[in-house]
């Protein structure tokens, strides 16, 4: 039999989609907003029967899935927006940055071999960071290891930056290394010019601070370049990016415009949700259909790079293995 595996604060599925490159079937998932769990029956329908929308808390538990069975390998993201740089000044919700706790109820009644929790690298200086993997590992058992993951370095044309803490209750996972030598720039994910409408950068109806910005760029890297131009979110680095080098961090806002020239003539225009799709690595039969375009950025900021959970997994799992069963009448992995 093969490993199964259960998604908390699942999202779209980019975890999962990750984890099921990896071997594992998945057939559960929890998230609060319907938006995103309709998105991952899409993608996963055989697990239809177990996607939930409901908001996890410390006393949620497995029996809000209905006779899920065995499971495996456990995956929660849990709520990073308040333990983000990008959340700046504005206070914090301590409930939402203890939302790692939510999973123990999982472990107590499924008792997974393998636990993967993906989030901001922020929450390393949470005060609550270290008694949580202290308690995965003494309370239940889990050999844990700690790394904070580029995408860039596993064939996704992004710079982001996730702290993965995952672990077996049979041996410490070893360190996940790179799986490319090079890094996808940010022109792997464009669509052919005409694909999109794009307009003037001096069309009437842009606000001055974007025209600003992108006569900026265009006076530092010179007329005639195509880039990017960065909307929103702290920019320590001129409002813009190049297209030779992956693409920063995507966030739930639409956030990266794109200057490409008409002759002398700068255009500019949004990146697409397709091209956001490839800048999270996602593959093209990855369905992102439900909402309107910005519930599917959202969805999109908020998501796990596939490759680099596949490579997690992989890690954590190593060689193919056996499911037994335990004097205890639990599943273990052997």
């Amino acid at each position: 039999m093969g490993i199964r595996g259960i998604d908390l604060f699942c999202g779209a599925g980019g975890s999962s989609r990750g984890a099921a490159d990896a071997g594992v079937e998945m057939v559960g998932a929890v998230d609060q907003w319907d938006i995103a769990t309709r998105t991952y029956v899409d993608n996963f329908p055989s697990a239809r029967r177990n996607v939930v929308t409901t908001t996890l808390s410390s006393s949620s538990r497995a029996d809000i899935f209905n006779s899920i069975g065995r499971v495996d390998l456990l995956i929660a993201s849990p709520e990073c927006t308040h333990h983000s740089l990008a959340r700046g000044s504005r206070p914090r919700c301590e409930n939402s940055r203890r939302s790692g706790w939510f999973i123990v109820r999982f472990i107590e009644d499924l008792d997974p071999q393998f636990v993967v929790l993906e989030n901001v690298s922020m929450m390393r200086h949470w005060e609550g960071y270290r008694e949580l993997c202290e308690t995965l590992e003494k309370r239940y058992g889990y050999k844990l290891r700690t790394q904070v993951l580029d995408a860039d370095d596993f064939g996704v044309p992004q710079n982001r930056q996730r702290l993965f803490i995952f672990g077996s209750k049979r041996h410490r996972p070893s360190e996940v290394k790179p799986t490319v030598r090079w890094q996808k720039p940010a022109s792997a994910i464009l669509d052919p010019a005409d694909r999109w409408p794009a307009g003037p950068l001096d069309n009437g109806r842009r606000a001055d601070a974007t025209i600003d910005r992108v006569k900026h760029a265009i006076s530092e890297i010179g007329a005639g370049r195509d880039f990017l131009t960065v909307y929103y979110g702290s920019d320590k680095a001129g409002g813009y990016q190049t297209l030779d080098r992956p693409l920063r961090t995507l966030t739930t806002l639409d956030r990266f415009g794109l200057v490409q020239w008409v002759g002398k003539t700068p255009t500019l225009r949004m990146l697409q949700v397709p091209e956001l799709m490839r800048a999270m690595g996602l593959r093209r039969n990855f369905l992102l259909q439900q909402g309107t375009r910005r519930d599917r950025i959202k969805l999109l900021g908020n998501g796990v790079c596939p490759p680099v959970m596949k490579a997690v997994v992989n890690v954590m799992v190593g060689a193919p293995m056996k499911v037994i069963r335990s004097n205890t009448n639990r599943t273990n992995i052997a």
